[in-house]
C-alpha cells in the first residue's frame, strides 16, 4: 500500500473514533490535525462536535506534538470553572509517550483523556525540502504512492517520500500510543521495553572528541535563539524557563556562540531521559537545525546506563527523577 493509501485509511480511523467519543460523550473536545494555511504544513484545530469530524485530518506534515497543548493547558481546554475537560487526542507513537509522560510528571489526568491511536507513517522533513526549492514559491505538496510532489508556477518537483522524512522517524520503534484500552481507542499497544540500535547518531559518535565539538558548533552557530524549540517540546512545560529568569540571570540572550551553546545544552540535559524523540524541535527550527542528535545521544546514554526508555508507561519515573542504590556511578572518585 502507497503512503497516499495508508493515509486515507488513517484519516478514516481518525474521524470515526473521534465521531464515536464525542457522540457517547466520552470527552469532551477533541484536539487534532487539519490543513495547513500555507504549503509544507499543517495546524491544530479543537473540535466539539461530532459533525465537524471531517475537519480532522492526517499527512506527513503533522509535526506537531499535541500533547504540547496539555501542559500547561489550554483555556479552551478547561470549563467555566478552569477545570479540565475530558480530552480526546489524535495520538501518534510519541505523542502518546509525551501523553504518558506528562501523566508520570503528574502534568496531566490519565482519567481525562482519551488517546485516539493511529499507526503514523512517517513525518515530512521541510527544512530539507526548503533547503532543496530554494527561494521558488510552493504553492502545493502532495503525495502520489511513494514520491512526494511539489508544485509552484510553471514548476513541479519529486522527492523520494522516504529519504525525505525525519531521521527519528526512519529508526522509530514506537509507531502507535504505547496505551491501555482504558486510555486509548484505535491503534493502540502496550510496550514494556524496545530495541533501539541508535544508528542515526552513530556517525556522529564515531568522531573524535575535536570533530564532535567542531560539529556541534558549525550547527548551532546560525541559531537566533528565537526559542522555537523550547515552544514546540511537549515536555518544556515549566512556569518559569531558566532562560527567562532574571534573578540570577544564567547567561545572556545575545547571539554569541557562547550563549547559543549555552542554551542548548542546559535544555537538552533537562530533557535527558525525558524526550520523547517526536522531532518537534527539529521541524519548527526556522533556520533548519536537527537539534534530534543531542537529544538521542543523551537517550542513548540513558538507555545504556538505566534500561529507561521515556513514556512506554504512565507509571515508570524518569532515572533522573529518581534513584536506586544499585545505580552506577563509577564516575564518582573516591577518596585516598
Amino acid at each position: 500500500m502507497g503512503i497516499e493509501e495508508d493515509n486515507k485509511e488513517i484519516i478514516s480511523s481518525i474521524r470515526e473514533n473521534a465521531k464515536k467519543l464525542l457522540s457517547e460523550n466520552q470527552v469532551d473536545v477533541v484536539i487534532g490535525y487539519s490543513e495547513g494555511t500555507v504549503p509544507l504544513s499543517s495546524t491544530p484545530i479543537i473540535i466539539r462536535k461530532a459533525q465537524d469530524v471531517d475537519k480532522l485530518t492526517w499527512n506527513n506534515l503533522c509535526y506537531m506534538n499535541l500533547a504540547r497543548y496539555l501542559a500547561p493547558l489550554m483555556p479552551q481546554l478547561c470549563d467555566s470553572e478552569g477545570k479540565s475537560l475530558r480530552i480526546g487526542i489524535v495520538a501518534k507513537g510519541c505523542v502518546g509517550r509525551a501523553i504518558n509522560l506528562l501523566a508520570v510528571e503528574k502534568q496531566v489526568d490519565l482519567d481525562k483523556i482519551k488517546m485516539i491511536g493511529i499507526n503514523c507513517n512517517g513525518i515530512v522533513n521541510r527544512s530539507k525540502i526548503d533547503i532543496e526549492i530554494g527561494e521558488k514559491e510552493i504553492l502545493d505538496v502532495s503525495i502520489s504512492g511513494d514520491d512526494i510532489i511539489v508544485k509552484g508556477i510553471d514548476w513541479e518537483k519529486k522527492f523520494p517520500y522516504n529519504q525525505y522524512i525525519n531521521e527519528l522517524c526512519k529508526v522509530c520503534q514506537v509507531k502507535s500510543p504505547s496505551a491501555t484500552d482504558a486510555n486509548c481507542i484505535g491503534e493502540c499497544q502496550e510496550l514494556e521495553s524496545i530495541h533501539d540500535e541508535f544508528s542515526d547518531i552513530a556517525e556522529f559518535e564515531a568522531k573524535s572528541a575535536r570533530e564532535k565539538w567542531d560539529y556541534i558548533k558549525d550547527i548551532l552557530q546560525v541559531c537566533t535563539l528565537c526559542y522555537s524549540c523550547r515552544q514546540a517540546c511537549p515536555v518544556c512545560y515549566c512556569n518559569l524557563c531558566f532562560v527567562d529568569q532574571n534573578m540570577p540571570i544564567w547567561f545572556g540572550k545575545t547571539t554569541e556562540y557562547q550563549d547559543i551553546f549555552t542554551f542548548h545544552l542546559i535544555r537538552a540535559t533537562h530533557l535527558a531521559g525525558r524526550c520523547v524523540a517526536c522531532g518537534a524541535c527539529s521541524s519548527v527550527c526556522p533556520v533548519g537545525i536537527d537539534l534530534n542528535f543531542i537529544t538521542r545521544k543523551l537517550e542513548k546514554i540513558v538507555k545504556e546506563r538505566f534500561d529507561y526508555t521515556s513514556g512506554l508507561d504512565a507509571e515508570t519515573v524518569p532515572p533522573m527523577m529518581d534513584f536506586d542504590m544499585k545505580d552506577a556511578q563509577e564516575f564518582m572518585l573516591e577518596e585516598d
